[in-house]
């Protein structure tokens, strides 16, 4: 395994765990697997020299709520706490780890409003899901969509001096919205996880330059673009569960478009004796500023992943990935048509004014859209 060289308490590895999986019924592994398989997962991973990984409190929630959570792109409206299996995934990750004292442990906060000390029982409920008196990394979920920032870093701020939290970082922020949390917050934010793959590179314009100057990191969720650079799947085999299915790059037309970059994945693989999972992993940990996180479904998987940490790509090899990148554009016209309504109602969201604290509920505890 192959580390970050970044100023922080612990090691952090190139190659992490994302749990997402955990418990979550959009993957339809099985009751099972969150029983027995998560489990040998995590400890075959921390065998393996693995330290990084991935949670979320809203990780397991109930798979009919995602419409709920996606229309406000990041921000429950009302008690997202009361959702049915919040926080399944850190409790599961949490009983795996029992007392493992090397691993760096990152989860989420998912915004709510208002903010104020719920952010506290928050983070608290979290540390005991995961079996921890202290987070070492607590990211921000959608920063500064609904909620001001200078708000939701106070209440981190206070988490960080009462030594509940060790490092802040944010997830799906732009530059802008990192550079506004450190201001907020008034010391770094470590980091960002965004989606970063050979088919989603946004990352290489801003994002990836501010992290190698500036002594912060990337985490790529994502980086197998959710098994599509596994090669597994085109328009005669496509994915049956809700997490691939429901996404626009499983549409046939989109895993048409894919088959140059694929083909290119599999004639480097070829050349390593690896899978093109395991290049399209290498390709991703190549940035010194990067840190992966797959999801794994099975033990072998994990070590595949892992092993993609000590494949060295030539420069030829990484040129011809770049081109083969470059020439996929995925058609904006494959989205489903909840993903159509979902950018018109975010793209509203986005210009309605900013809500600040303090807010009173409306009755019975929850918030509507109408009322935005």
């Amino acid at each position: 395994m192959r580390y970050l060289d970044i100023d922080a308490t612990k090691k952090i590895s190139k190659i992490g765990l994302g749990t997402w999986q955990f418990g979550s019924a959009e993957w339809n592994y099985g009751g099972d697997y969150a029983r027995e398989q998560a489990h040998a997962i995590v400890r075959r991973a921390l065998e393996l020299g693995v330290t990084l990984f991935d949670t979320a409190e809203i990780y397991g929630v109930a798979a009919h709520c995602r419409a709920c959570r996606a229309l406000v792109h990041g921000v429950a409206l009302g008690d997202a706490a009361r959702i049915a299996g919040f926080g399944r995934s850190e409790r599961i990750l949490g009983q795996a780890l029992e007392d493992s004292q090397d691993s760096f442990l990152a989860t989420k906060f998912y915004p709510a409003v208002p903010v104020g000390r719920a952010m506290d029982r928050r983070a608290a409920a979290s540390a005991s899901r995961l079996g921890i008196r202290r987070i070492d990394l607590y990211q921000i979920h959608q920063p500064g969509r609904l909620l001001r920032t200078d708000a939701v870093m106070r209440s981190v701020r206070r988490l960080q001096r009462a030594r509940m939290v060790a490092e802040v970082g944010i997830s799906n922020g732009s530059l802008a919205a990192w550079n506004a949390a450190e201001r907020a917050l008034g010391s770094r934010v470590l980091s960002n996880q965004v989606g970063y793959s050979l088919v989603e590179r946004s990352a290489e314009r801003d994002l990836l330059p501010f992290a190698a100057s500036n002594g912060r990191f990337v985490i790529a969720h994502s980086p197998l673009a959710r098994g599509l650079l596994a090669g597994r799947y085109d328009r005669w085999n496509r994915p049956a569960d809700l997490a691939r299915s429901t996404a626009s790059l499983f549409h046939p037309e989109n895993l048409d478009r894919a088959g140059r970059l694929i083909a290119t994945l599999r004639e480097v693989a070829r050349a390593h004796s690896v899978t093109p999972a395991q290049v399209a992993l290498a390709w991703v940990v190549r940035h010194p500023a990067v840190a992966a996180i797959p999801g794994a479904s099975s033990v072998e998987q994990l070590e595949e992943n892992v092993a993609a940490a000590d494949i060295h790509l030539a420069d030829a090899e990484y040129r011809a990935l770049q081109v083969a990148s470059s020439q996929f554009v995925p058609s904006p016209s494959a989205a489903t048509p909840f993903r159509r309504v979902r950018r018109r109602v975010v793209g509203w969201l986005s210009q309605q004014p900013v809500l600040a604290e303090p807010w009173q509920p409306h009755e019975g505890g929850t918030w509507h859209v109408s009322q935005l």
